[in-house]
């Protein structure tokens, strides 16, 4: 039933559009028309009385220009676009208030709204690099006991993670023991022990254990490794009895109790990232536990392949139930933000751009907008609005865009078929010449529609492809010709050929509307 409904609304519109739009274009056809346009009486007054907005090519309607003249695009004589007239020439449709309250059109302002957009990601768990402690050896000697024997092993802070017998490490402790000896039977020899101790204290031994070996007086066969933090042991890279040079790495020490949580975000949605944008994070091992962060660093490249940008929060664990590798469902809260808004509803996809209907009282016209993302029902408009217009949100069917209402007149004038533009080949028109310049090559001819190349009646100027065929052809001649349906690398039409016609009957007076 709504589709039936809708289907007729159209059908009537259409048809009141076409009535209008035929009346208009008959009277224009069947009045005398002034050759320069700009000098066009408005009905009931003088040109003067009507305000100027500006002119155009009816070519090319995009581009306004503030004066009068001739288009540097097609040569010919620019078009005055009225106050009065130029909500129509916009692609504008007048709408009676019975017939918008009859098919449920309803309009809604557009406003300021906060965007506090969630975005969702996938992120991985792994280990804060900041927290990774590497153990080294500070002499040579030989791997005699392993306290850690696997990757994984958990290590606590001060635990002997390996004993290792070192030669020069004994001949150490027996200089020290000595020189203590020196030092307690003549005092000046109290710097030689102070030495001998500090350099035990430089192979990475803790002051307990120095003074554990000067209470004792007794050298100790093998020298404790012993960690200086806690963690899991993430790389170890000796056995028992192997035989190690100073400075070699033995094992990699990670601390869990903080982690990263890695996630990458497409492209087109980085730029609502921040340093400091809150992070939480679910983990499927984990039902029902909420982990929470803060953005701390933004990486600085984009990947090439899947056209992400990495970014990374730093999350606590003291229980250590995230592990390195986990996969984590994470939700980034991005700032709010004040932005320009309208129902989604409001917003039409052609396909190429989208599109609103605006609504000025009883008028409606489509307008090219630039959308951002879309939050609970309402998206952002970056441009094409302002505050406080009212746009269509039910009801659109009545006018869907500019391109498709003059599609729709065109075809109404038509009698049923909208021709369409060629934009190569050839294409034949009649017409009237109006000015010629043999040493240019060019010409302008005041022609009558050609329908295969969308074009209404109009003066307006070519080139011609040989100049041999303006000879003989006077300004007032009647014509035929032939002209490529592409522009030149000019912006120019080029007539391939051209000839008198006999008996022409009189052009209609050129249609200065605009054309696509």
């Amino acid at each position: 039933m709504n589709k039936t409904i809708a289907i007729a609304a159209v059908v009537l519109l259409a048809a009141g559009l076409g009535a209008g739009y035929w009346l208009g274009g008959h009277h224009a056809r069947t009045s005398a028309a002034p050759a320069n346009p700009a000098a066009a009486v408005a009905p009931g007054g003088d040109a003067s009385d009507r305000k100027v907005l500006y002119w155009q090519d009816p070519m090319y309607p995009q581009h306004r220009f503030d004066k009068p003249g001739r288009s540097p695009f097609m040569n010919m004589e620019l078009v005055p676009v009225y106050a009065d007239q130029a909500a129509s020439d916009e692609g504008g449709v007048k709408i009676a208030p019975g017939v918008q309250q009859r098919f449920g059109v309803r309009t809604a302002v557009v406003d300021t709204a906060e965007f506090a957009r969630d975005l969702p990601a996938l992120g991985y768990v792994a280990a804060d690099e900041r927290r990774i402690v590497q153990v080294q050896s500070r002499l040579a000697g030989f791997v005699e006991r392993l306290a850690v024997r696997a990757v994984n092993d958990p290590v606590r802070v001060g635990q002997v993670l390996a004993e290792i017998y070192s030669p020069e490490w004994y001949g150490a402790q027996q200089e020290f023991l000595f020189a203590q000896k020196l030092a307690r039977a003549d005092p000046g020899d109290e710097p030689l022990a102070r030495a001998a101790r500090q350099r035990l204290l430089l192979f990475g031994l803790p002051e307990s254990e120095v003074a554990k070996i000067e209470r004792s007086g007794v050298a100790q066969r093998r020298f404790p490794l012993v960690a200086s933090t806690g963690g899991v042991l993430s790389e170890l890279a000796v056995r028992e009895g192997q035989a190690v040079a100073m400075g070699m790495p033995m094992f990699t020490i990670s601390d869990l109790s903080s982690v990263w949580i890695t996630v990458e975000v497409p492209e087109r949605q980085a730029g609502a990232l921040r340093e400091g944008v809150g992070v939480k994070a679910s983990i499927a091992t984990l039902p029902g536990k909420v982990f929470e962060g803060r953005i701390d660093y933004l990486y600085p490249q984009v990947n090439t392949q899947t056209r992400t940008l990495k970014a990374r929060a730093t999350l606590a664990n003291p229980r250590l139930e995230l592990k390195p590798g986990m996969l984590a469902e994470v939700t980034l809260a991005t700032p709010a933000r004040k932005v320009l808004a309208v129902p989604s509803e409001a917003v039409i996809q052609t396909g190429t751009r989208m599109v609103v209907i605006v609504a000025e009282g009883d008028r409606f016209r489509p307008v090219a907008v630039q959308t951002g993302p879309e939050v609970d029902g309402r998206t952002e408009v970056l441009k094409g609005l302002k505050q406080g217009e009212r746009v269509v949100v039910s009801g659109q069917f009545l006018i869907d865009s500019e391109s498709s209402l003059r599609t729709t007149l065109a075809r109404l004038d038509a009698g049923g078929v909208a021709p369409q533009p060629a934009a190569s080949g050839t294409h034949r028109g009649v017409g009237r010449v109006t000015s010629i310049t043999p040493a240019k090559g060019q010409l302008e001819i005041a022609h009558e529609p050609i329908p295969s190349m969308n074009w209404p009646a109009m003066e307006m100027g070519f080139v011609v492809e040989d100049r041999q065929l303006l000879k003989g052809l006077k300004r007032g001649d009647a014509v035929e010709f032939e002209l490529l349906g592409a522009p030149d690398k000019d912006g120019e039409f080029v007539i391939r050929s051209i000839t008198l016609r006999a008996a022409a009957p009189a052009p209609s007076p050129p249609d200065h509307g605009s054309h696509k």
